[in-house]
């Protein structure tokens, strides 16, 4: 199944101003079930503005977008946050951790709007501590973990609700080439475990790791065709919102309301 599927979408901010820009023009790209592509291009190419699409963060302008299966452009704000909740982890550039708060409290953030009880939370959490080798932290404020840790604990508040595709926005910037080779050996293991992971990264760590499918090109808003994905086919996109389900329309999980990575943002990261 494709679980992500842009066709001619653009994304214009201050339309008919001025200032005008147009951050992405007719950029079509397919990406299947279990695929792990990199999404590369210099500063300004459109990348974070086309991850932030496919993070339901905001709707494009024009062109059809659709997110496992639901068309953006027909979601309203609230069913949009909600279709984010239940199927997207973002792990942010610069983590967007609360330094005051413990590891756990970090990690299970995303789950305080959906209700989950203190003991399923705690559960949840002491599952991931022990899968990225951090179990031993999970009571420390995240003030006092080094980048590697910091990084491990953004990744586990990612995995949290157990969503098929995770984001992650240029992961690696702000690491060494030892804490790059670990991230993206925990990120095989997560596509070996079924999920889907895009990400942004000039990073040739990132990009020519053997465990990346496809590497897109993305440049003054375009993406490359050679490596949009496979021609579109049947797949069965549904029009309609989330109906029966409960959640409300603030965003808190994780991610701003009008730019993918904010320091503000941090509600919880989910």
């Amino acid at each position: 199944m494709m679980l992500v599927e842009l066709e001619r979408v653009n994304k214009i901010y201050n339309k008919g101003k001025a200032n005008e820009v147009w951050a992405l023009r007719d950029a079509d790209l397919r990406v299947g079930e279990g695929e792990m592509v990199c999404l590369r291009g210099p500063s300004g190419s459109g990348k974070s503005t086309l991850l932030a699409i496919i993070g339901c963060v905001f709707p494009p302008s024009s062109g059809r977008a659709a997110i496992a299966r639901r068309q953006l452009a027909r979601l309203p704000d609230r069913f949009l946050t909600i279709h984010r909740r239940q199927t997207i982890g973002f792990i942010f550039q610069r983590f967007n951790l609360l330094p005051a708060l413990s590891v756990r409290d970090n990690i299970t953030l995303p789950l305080l709007p959906l209700g989950v009880s203190p003991s399923e939370c705690r559960r949840r959490a002491g599952v991931l501590l022990e899968r990225l080798g951090i179990a031993h932290r999970e009571n420390f404020p995240v003030r006092m973990l080094s980048g590697g840790e910091q990084q491990r604990v953004a990744i586990a508040r990612a995995l949290i609700n157990d969503q098929p595709l995770v984001l992650a926005d240029e992961p690696t910037a702000h690491l060494d080439s030892a804490l790059s080779r670990e991230f993206m050996a925990i990120m095989a293991d997560l596509k070996a475990a079924g999920k889907t992971i895009i990400v942004t990264s000039h990073d040739p760590l990132v990009a020519e790791h053997p465990v990346i499918d496809r590497v897109v090109e993305v440049h003054d808003g375009r993406v490359l065709p050679a490596a949009a994905g496979p021609p579109a086919g049947d797949s069965s996109v549904t029009d309609h919102g989330c109906h029966g389900v409960s959640g409300h329309g603030v965003p808190q999980d994780g991610v701003p309301g009008d730019r993918l990575h904010s320091p503000s943002s941090v509600g919880g990261g989910g």
